[in-house]
């Protein structure tokens, strides 16, 4: 058996096991749910085990508390292939006396929530699970704590062992716990096949509609191309239509979103809205990413040597593999990540926001001094619009770049980090 290389879920699960009853755990397939689950369950039920599947469907039709017996915490593996189990779990939760009662992962919303009559309130809490971090596959030296960034220290250290080669191969690999294992192009294999299962299947069963492979190839690559950006369903249909001779509306390119936000492929970074000094209009659409930068080199059918051979393409992936590492570290403090920009153009690539309104402001650059202070430039513009009587200072300005040795604190207050020396 391979050894588990632990995961930062992991203490967030058990902190949230003791405060509630059960848990579930949400994320795309192949992101090492059922593994992080199994390492701290008292008996498992996997729903979809061949040998088993015909039973367990129909016991969770007739009898689903008979599933539910086990040693607790229990986990139920792949619960949205029997919905009604949702009721069934909340029903032992309301009568059982204690907490941490069931653990559920599942790499889909249920097509249809017609058997699910609660929504969990009280019952359930939610966890989010994604790919792996670089610290997490141990590529990252955790030199420099994201946590430890909201207390503004004097100064930082961190030394940086990735390079560009070794970046694009991160990127084109992905955060797949298949895939850490290989060094070579077996380990891209791996993402080439989450793409392949996505395309021929994954996506027709997250809403039960049929969908043409070949169809889907093309959303997924146009979604790659407009990756980073805040394209509309107007100019993603249109880059399709370019490349396909049927024609397409964009309530069909939105279905594709949808279907894939179903299943943990597509999570988009939703704008933030601060308060600020000026009456400028803040830009609210959504930014496309895909959960992991692997699914995008597939799509656009890249591998590490075409990266390093097309910087633009490489930084457009690299900001991809930085917001999967920022949503995974700002997961473990309580907090969420979005983008910033308004009608003067001024962006900020990501923004951690916690819950008690700590904040900080991220420029993402592949690499380069003059890049490096072109964003430093630009979180100090945003800064000086904000409206700090309304809300609070932000913790710290941060340049997060892909090359670099080291981690360090420039003279103007702003931290230059490597993603390489990054941790929550």
């Amino acid at each position: 058996m391979k050894e588990y290389k632990p995961r930062i879920v992991d203490r967030i699960l058990k902190r949230k096991l003791k405060g509630i009853g059960a848990v579930l755990i949400q994320g795309p397939k192949w992101c090492g749910k059922t593994t992080t689950a199994e390492q701290i369950a008292g008996s498992v039920l996997y729903m979809a085990d061949p040998k088993n599947e015909a039973q367990n469907m129909t016991l969770a039709e007739l009898d689903p508390q008979r599933l539910l017996e086990g040693k607790t915490p229990r986990l139920i593996d792949e619960w949205q292939l029997a919905p009604k189990l949702w009721d069934a779990v909340r029903y032992e939760v309301d009568h059982r006396d204690g907490l941490g009662q069931f653990i559920l992962t599942g790499s889909a919303v249920p097509p249809s929530s017609d058997h699910i009559r609660h929504i969990g309130t009280g019952c359930f809490i939610w966890l989010t699970m994604r790919p792996m971090s670089l610290y997490e596959s141990q590529e990252s030296t955790g030199d420099v704590s994201l946590a430890e960034l909201f207390n503004s220290p004097e100064k930082i250290t961190g030394t940086n062992t990735l390079d560009l080669d070794k970046l694009a191969f991160l990127t084109c690999r992905g955060g797949w716990p298949r895939a850490i294992e290989f060094t070579d192009e077996t380990a891209l294999d791996q993402a080439a096949g989450y793409y392949d299962a996505v395309v021929h299947s994954d996506v027709s069963r997250a809403d039960g509609r049929l969908r043409n492979p070949e169809r889907v190839k093309l959303f997924m690559k146009s979604y790659a191309r407009n990756q980073g950006t805040q394209a509309t369903s107007e100019v993603i249909r249109q880059d399709m239509e370019a490349n396909d001779m049927k024609a397409l509306d964009s309530s069909t390119v939105y279905s594709y979103i949808r279907a894939l936000e179903r299943i943990f492929v597509i999570e988009e970074l939703k704008a933030w809205n601060p308060n600020l000094r000026s009456k400028t209009t803040i830009r609210t659409s959504n930014t496309r990413f895909f959960v992991d930068p692997s699914i995008a080199a597939a799509a656009l059918g890249v591998v590490p040597g075409d990266l390093t051979a097309d910087l633009k393409t490489f930084g457009l992936l690299f900001e991809a593999m930085c917001i999967r590492d920022l949503r995974v570290y700002a997961e473990a403090l309580n907090g969420d990540v979005y983008h910033y920009r308004d009608r003067t153009g001024l962006e900020c690539d990501a923004v951690i926001y916690l819950r008690n309104g700590s904040y900080g402001l991220i420029e993402i650059k592949l690499g380069g001094d003059k890049l490096i202070e072109e964003g430093a430039e630009n979180l100090k513009k945003l800064r000086e619009k904000l409206d700090t009587e309304k809300m609070k200072e932000p913790s710290f300005l941060m340049v997060l770049t892909g090359t670099g040795q080291y981690a360090y604190r420039r003279s103007d207050g702003v931290y230059v980090v490597p993603l390489g020396c990054l941790k929550d």
